[in-house]
């Protein structure tokens, strides 16, 4: 990443669950701005940079979006689906990551090009490794034109 500072959108209604994919990034020492939103609304707004996210200083492009599916105001699939459609961010790799093992939300992501689809351990030590190697995976290895 060449020095550049690693930004993540956590798009998570739970507060635990946030919590804890938060904990689990900062312990991996893979990003270095977590902005979390918590709806699907927020997140377009803070993509878009709408409202209290006009700022783009406090609102900067994520190199990665944690999408989880089940969102009040506005789910995860439109939220991906709007992503997707932008010109601007659907370079942008989301991932989704929810308790959904659900086929029909599973082909749906895909449908409307989502980068990866996860779902999340209830195992924390579990949950933790899978967050460290998404991590790795998304913002070490894996190259961006716009980053490297």
């Amino acid at each position: 990443m060449k020095g550049n500072p690693a930004v993540i959108l956590l798009v998570e209604d739970d507060e635990a669950h946030a919590m804890l994919t938060m904990r689990a990034l900062e312990n991996a020492k893979l990003a270095n701005e977590i902005h979390w939103v918590v709806d699907g609304e927020d997140a377009m707004n803070y993509l878009f940079h709408r409202g209290k996210y006009a700022d783009n200083g406090k609102s900067p492009r994520p190199d990665l979006i944690l999408l989880d599916l089940r969102l009040p105001k506005l789910d995860g699939h439109e939220v991906l689906k709007e992503i997707k459609k932008s010109d601007d961010l659907k370079h942008i790799p989301v991932v989704v990551l929810t308790t959904s093992e659900s086929e029909g939300d599973m082909i749906r992501a895909y449908s409307n090009y989502v980068n990866s689809y996860l779902v999340k351990p209830i195992d924390f030590g579990e949950f933790s490794e899978m967050v460290r190697e998404l991590g790795f995976y998304w913002l070490m290895w894996n190259r961006h034109p716009w980053r490297d």
